[in-house]
């Protein structure tokens, strides 16, 4: 099956999250691989906000707009590391910025606001460079309930998902609730992401615990939760219960598990129009991908770490295993590390369907469509920046955070 390939090298340093792919010639790939689901997941009692109900008729770009009729405006700057943006969609138009190495900060009104959200930086261990507070999703509900759930390297460089309350612009830091912790043999591979998707589930990445090459196996491994998409519900048992559709339910394997394979999945995302989830796994010392699962699809295997994108990296798979192969990649002559990010759902037709990532040393923005039945993928900014994250706002509009404690937003020239 032809994939979409860059047949060029350059040796580069190995690495993980925020530090671990310019100017390419790209040909489409053919269609992802894609297995069947172990158990297919159930229709959502409701859908959250962020991923709502699929439309009976969706227009989608199917070419790419001319990038020098746009730009990437700065509209804040002065952050401390910025990792993560995310949007309540509570109806407020704020967007919450994530800061490494403890706090949250809010951005209103066209201004960024001087007192934190939320300040955890007594119990965030941010020793390591891919280590502190990195992930952050708010409950589907949260304009009710004030929920909303982080994932941060705590104690031991261990990984902590827990649950905060909020008020207004407040947060209370005495408010939470430890829902999982998970532990991590080295400082780097920690993923981080978090998102709710289809059903008001939480879906939680983790890295396959770090080091290099996966040492222990743990991407290939059923009985850890490293290197892995986990998928949790939050609204019943307690901590949490798991849903009864997820794949590995019923076997020996830890039902938490909606995914695996996974080296570092460094952000990934729902479209919010078709629940289709994209993930940006970094690669080890030569490729960086983007995976791509259709909505309600569990079970599938990533390869990592029989595969490095599309290559051999060791190893054979049994026979029997299907592993479900990368839509994009690209090399460390273009890149060093991937930034995964969001299908654009905003307010210019011209974008809309088209998903933007990018790679944090080089600051290419690149731009991935399905047209016709073919991926398209093409460079579609330079930004020359240290891209750290991508984000979204409740009107579908489009963020990147930088290193240099910038937040920029995709407007029209």
């Amino acid at each position: 099956m032809k994939r979409f390939l860059i047949l060029l090298t350059l040796p580069i340093l190995a690495c993980g999250g925020l530090a671990e792919s310019v100017y390419p010639t790209l040909t489409p790939p053919a269609p992802p691989t894609v297995i069947p689901a172990t158990q297919a997941e159930s229709q959502p009692t409701f859908d959250p906000t962020p991923q709502a109900p699929v439309a009976t008729e969706i227009v989608n770009a199917s070419t790419f707009p001319n990038s020098s009729d746009y730009e990437w405006n700065l509209i804040a700057s002065g952050l401390a590391r910025p990792v993560d943006i995310k949007s309540a969609d509570d109806g407020s138009g704020r967007i919450f910025i994530i800061e490494k190495y403890g706090t949250i900060r809010i951005f209103e009104n066209e201004q960024l606001l001087a007192s934190p959200f939320l300040d955890i930086s007594d119990r965030v261990n941010d020793s390591g460079n891919e280590m502190g507070l990195l992930g952050l999703a708010f409950h589907p509900d949260y304009e009710q309930n004030g929920f909303f759930y982080v994932n941060y390297t705590g104690a031991g460089g261990n990984t902590f998902i827990s649950r905060f309350h909020a008020a207004d612009n407040i947060a209370d830091p005495s408010s939470e609730k430890i829902l999982l912790t998970v532990n991590q043999p080295f400082s780097n591979h920690k993923g981080g992401a978090l998102a709710f998707g289809q059903g008001g589930y939480l879906y939680i990445g983790l890295g396959d615990g770090g080091s290099g090459g996966d040492p222990f196996g743990n991407g290939q491994n059923l009985n850890t939760l490293l290197g892995k998409i986990l998928r949790i519900d939050v609204n019943n048992g307690d901590p949490y219960a798991i849903p009864a559709d997820n794949p590995f339910v019923n076997t020996a394997a830890s039902p938490e598990i909606w995914g695996y394979g996974l080296r570092n999945p460094w952000r990934f995302s729902f479209d919010r129009v078709t629940g289709d989830l994209y993930i940006g796994d970094v690669g080890q010392n030569a490729w960086e991908e983007i995976d791509f699962v259709p909505r309600g699809q569990g079970g599938l295997n990533f390869g990592w770490n029989y595969i490095e994108g599309n290559h051999a990296f060791s190893g054979n798979p049994p026979a029997s295993d299907q592993l479900t192969y990368p839509v994009a990649e690209y090399n460390h002559a273009l890149g060093c590390s991937i930034t995964g990010g969001y299908v654009y759902r905003g307010a210019m037709p011209e974008w809309n369907g088209i998903y933007l990532y990018g790679d944090y040393c080089f600051g290419t923005i690149w731009g991935l469509i399905l047209s016709n039945g073919e991926w398209q993928n093409q460079v579609t900014f330079e930004t020359g920046v240290t891209i750290t994250s991508f984000g979204q706002d409740e009107s579908g509009e489009m963020y990147f955070s930088s290193d240099n404690g910038n937040i920029y937003r995709l407007t029209r020239k």
